[in-house]
């Protein structure tokens, strides 16, 4: 796991890295949650889709809506990036388009478009 912070528009955002699944159930994506407002002071998270189980993209398995849910709890704001094209599930594109009109979960296409979204809403 590679992590950099990066600063935009007053806003600290932890983007992280990994070839490896770090979610890959609830209890992974809390202790990446406690891990990095730990080590980072950062409540704003920009993570690789690679990071995160393919499970995740399968929504009957209901570990999205769970993931999102403790992110949300825990105050933590967080993009996903990376290529979502080969996802067809109209549900899933539907979930991810309207995640990105919130201020909370945003699916972006690159690490700079993830930075961008969290620090352009953390504004409002």
């Amino acid at each position: 796991m590679k992590t950099e912070i990066k600063r935009k528009n007053n806003t600290t955002i932890a983007v992280i890295n990994s070839d490896e699944p770090l979610i890959t159930d609830v209890q992974s994506a809390l202790d990446l949650i406690m891990t990095v407002k730990y080590e980072t002071a950062c409540t704003d998270i920009a993570l690789n889709k690679g990071a995160i189980t393919d499970d995740f993209f399968i929504l009957s398995t209901c570990l999205a809506g769970e993931i999102m849910q403790k992110f949300i709890n825990y105050g933590v704001r967080f993009a996903i990036y990376g290529d979502f094209s080969k996802y067809t599930s109209k549900p899933l594109k539907d979930l991810m388009y309207e995640s990105n009109l919130g201020k909370d979960i945003y699916f972006q296409p690159t690490a700079a478009q993830a930075i961008d979204k969290l620090a352009e809403t953390a504004a409002h």
